[in-house]
């Protein structure tokens, strides 16, 4: 004969056993994604600047302190063992420090995003003149190819400041690129030969056009391109008629 209490109290005990296992099972899942909610929200460790050697000139009362690019630092890991030579060659900056030898003053080249690729020291000497100092940047801070980050891919614009990297101003026109400088001491100017991505590709190439831009030093400011759109045409008219 079935014993009809004892499966009622065997089924029973089975519901109850059943519907602890699962209240124990959600309180372990709802305590392990309360105890990861809690792990994500912890602030991640914020990473620290990592400094080039100190660039230091006699010609200047500032000494600079280059800003590795974070990304570079990432890909490359840095040796910390290298000369500030192989810095320079080696590494690209994200911004510089400039510190005054005197009175401890410090302030930074940029106040934005940007990848600095190379900075020279211009020096203009003219006859019974001060000699004339500046720095020239090459500088990415615009996302040309718009793939939304910086790189090398992206315009390279010049740009001037004077010894205490103050009075930043762009030479170069938007959407060009540096091929290569020269000082003109007579004249008291740089010249530039830059390309211009004049089929609006997003890139450059040999496709595009080249020209070259005068910056006056005694009032620098966005430099005047010499080959105009006219000499261009009557130049081709000659070579490829």
């Amino acid at each position: 004969m079935i014993n009809y209490s004892f499966l009622k109290n065997l089924t029973t005990v089975m519901i109850i056993a059943t519907l602890s296992f699962l209240s124990f099972s959600c309180k372990s899942s709802v305590s392990r994604n309360v105890e990861q909610a809690k792990a994500d929200d912890k602030p991640k460790p914020q990473a620290n600047p990592v400094y080039s050697d100190l660039i230091i000139k006699e010609q200047s009362d500032y000494l600079m302190i280059p800003v590795i690019l974070p990304e570079q630092n990432e890909e490359q890991g840095i040796d910390l063992s290298f000369s500030s030579r192989s810095y320079e060659k080696n590494n690209q900056f994200s911004n510089i420090i400039f510190y005054h030898k005197q009175d401890g003053e410090t302030h930074l080249l940029l106040n934005k995003k940007a990848i600095i690729t190379s900075f020279d020291l211009l020096e203009v000497k003219v006859v019974n003149k001060p000699n004339t100092r500046f720095w020239l940047y090459r500088i990415i801070d615009q996302d040309t190819n718009t793939d939304e980050k910086f790189n090398s891919e992206d315009a390279t614009i010049g740009y001037l400041s004077d010894l205490s990297g103050k009075q930043l101003q762009q030479i170069t026109p938007n959407n060009t690129r540096i091929i290569s400088w020269v000082v003109v001491p007579s004249q008291n100017a740089i010249f530039l030969k830059i390309i211009k991505d004049s089929d609006n590709d997003k890139k450059f190439t040999k496709q595009d056009k080249t020209n070259f831009v005068r910056v006056n030093l005694d009032k620098i400011g966005m430099g005047t391109e010499i080959i105009s759109d006219q000499i261009e045409q009557e130049l081709k008219s000659y070579i490829f008629k």
